[in-house]
């Protein structure tokens, strides 16, 4: 029998495996890289580029935003700490200020654990307002808030930032130095060096486990994954099963952020109207058919968006309605000469009794709901997603689908910091998200709720197995 360098190495690696998915594999992975980095120069040069601040800059590192003691994310609790130690550290500049332009600067979105992110628009794409008016300013730059994601298990999730703009994590290290940092280009030499700390960083032994594999060139989809047989006790094992149910079909495969199931993901992106509105079907048969178009991008909109926006609007609760996020409409044209529209985004909303407030849609004259891409009554944008980056409005509030290994270590979650625990992660998806995709629905938890998609016995068992993910 043949065996080939790539099956060989698949058979090496998994001869050592057991020692990835034993009780032991939740010891922190830092050790195992302080290792790595006193062997090999490159992650030793890296590693003091990522955590001292570079000539010619503000004053802030990667490390600065990216903790190495938070499992290299912002926490908000980890900018009070530091605001009440020492104002003057250089997290707090006026970049990341709440109105940096003010005389006396406040860091309330920092203090969510949110950073600033200005991004050009698009050639094709204007900001308009609810009357459909064209606001663009002169500088066609848009700012979102936007969370610090965690670079532990890098290796192996790109592209990068939230939106897939960085295609590689020297990229992404160039761009975070000059917006973040303002410091100066460096050459490609010492980004690559960056990259590879970064790239060496992991949840655990489990995700360094799949990395290596990957590394060694064995295909994603043929790397074992290790937590289907590493030590679970009974609830953890149930909450595997309701992962691999409600979870895995996005967060799958060994790097947990494969979609695995296409059907989910074709299912995502919708013909559009002009005016921004779905365009439906109506079968004899099964009603009002959200018609879909073809669309490469794995980037996907599951609905965080619009449900922000509802948190500021204070119709629902939200990690972070108690900060101001930014109201953006845009539209898209066929191309850079902004002549030819094609459709706007999000849609003016019609609900169903005429209140702004009502969050059910209106019906047209053949029963389909009328909502845009979001599928729900929709004011506002409070970021567009991949969208600012393709100009394809396929892509609105579309973000890369994270990995999620660690997961219980890097609260709080989403691009905006949307849900504070793990918790509310899980009750979201519940809720809002996991709707449609022909789970049995389950009573709401307390009286008026939401229905729910997970019974709270699968809750608690789901959040034991993330935990230990």
């Amino acid at each position: 029998m043949h065996i080939t360098p790539c099956r060989a190495a698949l058979c090496a690696v998994i001869a050592i495996a057991p020692g990835c998915v034993d009780r032991g594999d939740d010891l922190d992975a830092t050790a195992d890289s302080t290792v790595s980095e006193r062997a090999s120069p490159l992650l030793a040069q890296g590693k003091r580029l990522f955590e001292e601040p570079l000539p010619h800059s503000n004053g802030r590192s990667c490390a600065t935003c990216h903790v190495m003691d938070e499992h290299t994310a912002l926490s908000p609790e980890n900018v009070e700490a530091r605001l009440a130690a020492d104002p003057s550290d250089p997290l707090f500049h006026r970049l990341d200020a709440d109105d940096p332009t003010a005389a006396t600067l406040t860091f309330d979105h920092l203090r969510m654990g949110l950073v600033r992110v200005t991004l050009p628009l698009p050639a094709n794409m204007d900001l308009i307002d609810l009357q459909g008016n064209v606001v663009t300013p002169p500088h066609r730059t848009i700012s979102v808030w936007r969370s610090v994601p965690s670079i532990q298990n890098t290796a192996v999730t790109g592209p990068y930032q939230l939106d897939g703009r960085a295609a590689n994590l020297s990229v992404q290290a160039q761009d975070a130095i000059t917006v973040h940092s303002e410091g100066p280009v460096l050459p490609g030499h010492k980004l690559d060096q960056i990259a590879a700390f970064e790239s060496a960083q992991f949840s655990s032994a489990r995700a360094a486990f799949v990395a290596t594999l990957i590394r060694l060139g064995v295909a994603p989809e043929d790397v074992p994954i290790p937590e289907q047989t590493m030590a679970l006790n009974e609830q953890e094992r149930r909450g595997r099963d309701v992962y691999n149910l409600a979870c895995g079909t996005c967060h799958g495969g060994a790097t947990t952020n494969q979609i695995v199931d296409r059907a989910i993901h074709d299912a995502l992106f919708h013909e559009l109207q002009p005016n921004g509105n779905m365009v439906f079907d109506v079968l004899p048969d099964q009603g009002p058919v959200a018609r879909t178009v073809p669309h490469e991008g794995e980037a996907l909109n599951t609905g965080v968006g619009i449900l922000s926006g509802y948190g500021q609007m204070g119709l629902i609760p939200s990690g972070n309605d108690s900060i101001e996020l930014p109201r953006y409409r845009f539209r898209f044209y066929t191309d850079g000469t902004r002549r030819q529209q094609v459709t706007d985004l999000p849609p003016v909303p019609v609900t169903a009794s005429g209140d702004p407030n009502d969050l059910t849609p209106a019906l047209d004259e053949r029963g389909a709901p009328i909502v845009g891409p979001s599928q729900g009554v929709q004011w506002f944008s409070t970021d567009p997603g991949r969208a600012a980056i393709t100009g394809d409005p396929l892509d609105f509030e579309a973000f890369d689908v994270p990995q999620l290994r660690g997961i219980a270590h890097t609260a709080p979650y989403f691009h905006d910091n949307n849900s504070r625990t793990l918790r509310d992660v899980v009750d979201l998806y519940s809720r809002f998200i996991l709707v449609g995709l022909g789970l049995p629905e389950h009573p709401p938890e307390q009286p008026g709720g939401q229905p729910e998609m997970l019974s709270v016995q699968q809750k608690q068992d789901l959040l034991a197995f993330l935990n230990r993910l």
